[in-house]
């Protein structure tokens, strides 16, 4: 059997200890361009630290916007393994959200050509935990000794069975962005309205309904999770948060009280994607069915925790 990797982008936002934990050799790093500083995203805090990055992304005098690496830069993370005799797997943001799966897809077929190694790029269709969920379950295939193309079979397979959930904690940078009015924005923030939402079929988050309250949010997440989450026990639940460490804990140890899981894991939601993201999403990501055409099944569900709570 061939030995490969599997090399994801930065938007997959494994910690460090998830990456330790599940095996993760190396990403592909991006770019964040502060005004006119250009800095390297990674998966860790290094180049900014979290209370810099966030609170710069909440001063409407700034300005951030995030970059991907280009395509030599791709060429050359695959060719440090491609040199070796490793196949690769490449996996992509969303090719819906980003240009990423392009750019991956086109050093993939470069390597191949120049060192004859066997390769395969991933759309995801995914970001974030999502996306890095992915690349887990991609990994413990590989470390049970699963190879290259049941690896991949599993993965076209699999992505759109990956579902998100949790609240937004502050509206202020979604009325920024232009999704809401600065007015609504405000009033939300005063009533403590918090959106929730899922992932659809492109990888793009869905408002599924609004609940009153964080508290009363982070236990319809924990609900949604044991409703809508497939084979729990042979599974495992990532929560991921943009600045909101404590109520990312607090939804880890409710969930751990209520779902037999394989493991519930907290990671930081980093630089690439929380440019796009903004501070205040606290969100948990596992393994269910399909997501429905238009989130359909995914409201109705949401819609009816939210009035028995």
């Amino acid at each position: 059997m061939s030995k490969f990797v599997i090399i994801p982008d930065i938007t997959c936002d494994l910690s460090e200890e998830l990456r330790t934990h599940f095996g993760l050799e190396d990403y592909v790093t991006g770019y964040v361009h502060i005004d006119d500083e250009s800095i390297v995203t990674t998966l860790d805090w290094s180049n900014i630290s979290r209370e810099n990055f966030y609170k710069t992304l909440s001063d409407k005098r700034r300005t951030v916007t995030s970059a991907v690496a280009s395509p030599e830069e791709f060429y050359r993370v695959f060719k440090k393994y491609a040199e070796q005799g490793y196949d690769i797997i490449s996996m992509s943001l969303s090719s819906k959200i980003s240009s990423t799966f392009s750019v991956a897809t086109s050093a993939c077929e470069r390597v191949s050509a120049e060192f004859g190694v066997k390769t395969h790029s991933v759309d995801t269709l995914r970001m974030s935990g999502s996306f890095g969920l992915l690349v887990a379950y991609a990994l413990e295939l590989r470390r049970g000794g699963a190879d290259f193309d049941s690896v991949v079979a599993w993965l076209e397979e699999n992505k759109h069975k990956v579902h998100q959930m949790g609240p937004i904690d502050d509206l202020t940078f979604i009325a920024r962005r232009g999704r809401i009015s600065k007015g609504k924005a405000i009033m939300g923030n005063l009533a403590g309205v918090k959106p929730m939402g899922d992932s659809n079929t492109d990888g793009y988050v869905t408002v599924l309904a609004k609940a009153k309250g964080i508290k009363r949010a982070l236990d319809a997440t924990v609900e949604y999770t044991k409703r809508m989450m497939s084979d729990p026990k042979e599974n495992y639940i990532f929560v991921m948060h943009s600045d909101r460490e404590s109520y990312a804990l607090e939804l880890r140890d409710k969930l751990e009280s209520s779902i037999d899981c394989r493991g519930v894991f907290v990671s930081d939601v980093f630089s690439g994607c929380g440019t796009n993201i903004g501070p205040g999403m606290i969100s948990v990501y596992f393994l269910g069915e399909p997501v429905s055409e238009d989130n359909a099944r995914e409201k109705e569900v949401l819609t009816a925790i939210l009035a028995e709570l």
